[in-house]
């Protein structure tokens, strides 16, 4: 473990002088982890003993430099045993150690393959003298996680012919092969993706050239694990003929509904005309 491990000194005088010496800090220099599952970063230190009953402030950082983007913050203030982290800060991580047991390792819960990247740890002393010191390498988090086949799908014509397309996500990088109904076929990559936090772990296979009323299989590997799908090629049908006519239906049964209504009206004009409302009339006058 001793090997994994490197020692950085870099101390950063913020406020007034510090010529002590007594600072260090020990990170990994890599942490491996899989999609789903928590991780731990190692970080722990030493400082000078006038410094022992200061409050620290604890800072974890994705990445250096304007772009960096800080994870977690938290505050350990005199006589407290808990390091207090910020109102919004993202249950996703947690102090697994103690700062005032010199030890600042941060927990992730449920890695993604979007928390690749390198970290950094740094520790501010606030009293007297103000001082911060953090590890100028970093840790680098790798992610991996077994293949996954995202979506299996299939376009073209009659005219044009059929291509199979088969978008696979994993790390490391899969590897992707096709299955016909008999034989093992030569797929190709399509045009690499953008790079990104997250498209850099994805990989589109196409195979064309698709026979329509046949079944094709595609197959995810890499060394975590596999995954497959299977794709049946159907012939697209033409709108189904009762959704054309459905308006026409639809406009006759009110127009008979409509023209109903108005028979019956025009009926019941005719008996009142014919005496059969003065019949009622006399009839409500007894």
């Amino acid at each position: 473990m001793a090997a994994d491990l490197i020692v950085l000194l870099s101390l950063v005088t913020v406020l007034g002088s510090c010529a002590d010496d007594g600072w260090s800090m020990n990170v990994q220099s890599e942490v491996r982890a899989i999609d789903g599952y928590p991780v731990v970063l190692p970080c722990t230190f030493s400082h000078p003993q006038h410094s022992q009953h200061s409050s620290l402030q604890v800072l974890w950082r994705l990445g250096h430099g304007q772009g960096a983007t800080v994870l977690f913050h938290c505050t350990s203030r005199t006589g407290a045993s808990a390091c207090e982290p910020g109102p919004h800060q993202d249950q996703r991580y947690r102090l697994e150690g103690n700062p005032r047991e010199h030890d600042v390792s941060l927990r992730i819960n449920s890695a993604t393959l979007q928390d690749n990247g390198r970290y950094y740890c740094r520790v501010e002393v606030q009293g007297r003298e103000h001082v911060s010191f953090e590890d100028k390498m970093g840790t680098r988090l790798r992610v991996e996680a077994p293949p996954k086949i995202l979506a299996l799908s299939v376009g073209g014509s009659d005219e044009s012919g059929y291509t199979a397309l088969c978008r696979v996500q994993g790390s490391p990088l899969p590897d992707v092969q096709w299955l016909g109904p008999d034989e093992l076929l030569e797929g190709s990559a399509v045009v690499p993706l953008t790079q990104g936090t997250v498209v850099h772990y994805h990989t589109v296979s196409q195979l064309r050239g698709v026979a329509v009323g046949q079944h094709y299989t595609c197959s995810a590997s890499n060394p975590l694990g596999k995954d497959q799908a299977t794709l049946y090629i159907l012939r697209p049908h033409s709108p189904p003929t009762v959704g054309r006519t459905a308006p026409p239906v639809l406009l006759v049964l009110l127009t008979v509904s409509m023209i109903a209504k108005l028979v019956l009206l025009v009926g019941v004009g005719a008996w009142l005309v014919r005496g059969g409302a003065f019949w009622w009339v006399s009839c409500l006058w007894k």
